[in-house]
């Protein structure tokens, strides 16, 4: 077993900018910062920690890179809403991760899927009942398993932008090069069809017509059960 000297890095091998990136972090939280709100200019900041602008202003771009800040006319840096999901997408490449970080997030999907009950029912409308009708209805009379996954994947793409959670929209279509990925790994994870012994498309459509979100959530790990096995 690595000594934890060896785990963790001394504090004194910390660059210039990697300590006036901590201390403005520090500055930041504690001076309760918000969204919109201005910070000091680069002169001011590099005079108060006594360094140089050239450091403040590397600093400041590790922030921007993170969505941390942002500029704006005639106010210079000001506090931004960071795009939380922006760093993750720019990675999210099956090509960069390995296979159990992919397996890992493919079962966050599985989980967020499994508790969408509550806002489906609270936003459903009778224009998307019909158009879930449509895609059942194809998925019933696919007679290939590409054209099935397809409509299979149509039907969860519906059930995301009914949430009418925009976060979970973006994180559904960010994880689709995830999801293609292990189908193409694991062919017969998804060759369900309609005919085996599993809550079906059409199930699932007839609860949330009917039903409950709690009927609609206890089913829904039914039907996504055969991607516990990846």
């Amino acid at each position: 077993m690595k000594p934890l000297s060896v785990k963790l890095k001394p504090i004194e091998n910390l660059t210039q900018v990697d300590k006036i990136e901590l201390t403005l972090q520090e500055y930041l939280r504690s001076g309760n910062f918000m969204p919109g709100d201005s910070i000091p200019k680069e002169l001011e900041l590099a005079d108060a920690l006594g360094v140089s602008r050239t450091a403040i202003r590397e600093a400041l771009s590790r922030f921007k890179t993170l969505g941390i800040i942002e500029s704006r006319k005639n106010r210079g840096m000001v506090i931004s809403t960071p795009d939380i999901l922006g760093n993750m997408e720019r990675v999210l490449n099956p090509q960069l991760l390995d296979d159990e970080t992919m397996r890992e997030i493919f079962e966050l999907r599985l989980v967020i899927e499994m508790g969408l009950g509550d806002l489906l029912f609270k936003r459903k409308t009778d224009a998307a009942l019909a158009k879930l009708e449509t895609i059942v209805e194809k998925c019933e009379k696919a007679t290939n398993k590409v054209e099935y996954i397809k409509n299979d994947a149509e039907f969860h793409a519906v059930l995301y932008k009914l949430s009418g959670n925009k976060t979970i929209q973006r994180f559904q279509k960010m994880l689709l090069p995830i999801f293609e990925y292990i189908l193409k790994r694991m062919p017969g994870v998804a060759d369900t069809r309609e005919t085996t012994n599993y809550t079906s498309h059409r199930a699932l459509l007839e609860i949330l017509k009917n039903g409950t979100p709690e009927e609609f959530n206890g089913q829904m790990r039914d039907h996504l059960r055969n991607y516990f096995t990846i």
